[in-house]
This record gives C-alpha cells, structure tokens and sequence, in this order.
C-alpha cells in the first residue's frame, strides 16, 4: 500500500538529520523564518550536483527572500562531505535521511540500479516549501531525478505568495 503523501497546509512533523560539520539540520514545527527544503538523491547523482550548483549560487537571494535553506540525502557523512568539498557548497547539508523519514515526507525511495550508483536506498528528490508556523505551503516530488522545480521562478513565486498572503493550492 503506498504511502500517504503530506498534505498542503499541514505540519510537517518535526525531524532532523545530521549536519555536516557538527550539530542537527532539523525542519517541521515553528521556525523564524520560512524554509526551502530539498531532498536530492545523492553523491551519485549528476543531476543533484547540477540542481545544487544553482541552488549555492541563489542563497543569498533566498536568504534575503527570508528563507532558511535545508538541503539532506541519504548518503552517509563521507559521501555528503565529498560533493560539498568538490562542489563549494556554502549551505548546510544533512546526510543519512532515513527511509522511515522518506516515509513520513512522502518522497519516492528506489534501490541502486548497480553498487557502482550507490550502496544504499535512496530518495528521490523532492522540495518543500514550509512556512514559520511550520505548515507546508508547496511539495513537488519526483519519482525521478529529472523533474525538479526550476529555483529560480520557485523563488519568484514564493516571494508573490508571501507578499500576497496566498494559501496552499492543492489540499482539496
């Protein structure tokens, strides 16, 4: 039986993930601000690299926008750690996203194809936008890794929605 997806509107129960570096990436429940959340696939994953590039190079746009950034995987510490040494990237990065979490967020899990892809389940990529009160107001997940929401106009629309007070579409 598949698992029920999160619902628009709702609050996504509180949960944290390891954070490269030292301490806890933690989304779900009241924050300060409004958070970006992104789920990517993983170290073996081009197209993450590709997303996560764009998204390293946007931060101090979303940050002004009055989002804080939550960006995890599966993977485990030492993988996570190489793509952020490789690649640069700036944001805080979590790592071993279990699948019970998968679960809970709705996410599409899938087995590695090879041991050369990865040597674990792993999520599909998916992103949520959450508001201070800790409801989410967007989800876009994919059941694979080319369908994610461009950052760019998702950055655009999530500023029109917080200046115009709109609600999450979509939970009817």
């Amino acid at each position: 039986m598949p698992t029920p997806k999160p619902v628009p509107g709702s609050i996504l129960a509180p949960m944290s993930f390891p954070k490269l570096g030292g301490g806890e990436i933690s989304v779900g429940g009241p924050r300060e601000n409004w958070t970006l959340f992104i789920v990517y696939r993983g170290k073996h994953c081009g197209r993450c690299k590709k997303y996560l590039n764009i998204l390293n190079g946007m931060r101090d746009q979303w940050a002004a926008a009055g989002f804080d950034l939550a960006v995890v995987s599966a993977d485990p510490q030492e993988k996570a750690q190489s793509d952020q040494a490789e690649f640069g990237w700036e944001f805080d990065i979590g790592y071993d996203l279990s699948e019970a979490q998968m679960e809970t967020l709705g996410v599409y899990a899938s087995d590695p194809l090879s041991s050369g892809e990865t040597d674990r389940r792993f999520a599909e990529p998916g992103t949520f936008v959450m508001r201070p009160d800790g409801s989410i107001l967007m989800i876009a997940i994919s059941n694979g890794p080319s369908a994610r929401p461009d950052l760019v106009e998702l950055l655009d629309g999530m500023i029109f929605t917080k200046d115009n007070g709109k609600p999450p579409r979509g939970n009817v």
